[in-house]
């Protein structure tokens, strides 16, 4: 497992993505995933990086661990902010125009829709999201 910890910014979102890439590439994972896997970094820290300390900024860990059986990406996201599960909101009727739909929302949406496996915990002072990425 390797993990890299930074301040929750957007500035800091394509750090967060080279250091995740090098250990995809590492771990044999294919082109495929690894674009998915980067929308979802994109999204879930910028969200940290948004909402999390606001007005201020705090501290964001990224965890990365590849898995054997079944091959897969393991990544954590672990934030000291404001508890927000972001499970917890209702998916958005993406049958309706983009005019016709509630603000927010889509990102997460289009996350749990192309990870194999996503969870949320809220434990001592933090939020844990954890996603899962088979390939």
């Amino acid at each position: 497992m390797k993990e890299i910890t930074l301040d929750a910014t957007i500035g800091n979102i394509g750090e967060v993505t080279e250091f995740v890439n090098r250990s995809l590439e590492e771990g044999g994972c294919p082109m495929k995933a690894q674009l998915q896997i980067d929308i979802a970094v994109d999204e879930l820290f910028g969200n940290i990086a948004h909402y999390a300390y606001r007005p201020e900024t705090g501290p964001a860990t990224v965890r990365i661990e590849i898995t054997e059986k079944p091959p897969a990406a393991v990544l954590t996201f672990i934030d000291s902010g404001v508890p927000y599960d972001p499970l917890a909101k209702e998916d958005p009727d993406v049958t309706l125009s983009a005019g016709e739909r509630e603000a927010g929302g889509l990102g997460i949406f289009l996350v749990k829709k192309s990870m194999d496996d996503m969870t949320y915990e809220y434990k001592d002072g933090q939020n844990i999201l954890k996603i899962r990425k088979n390939f």
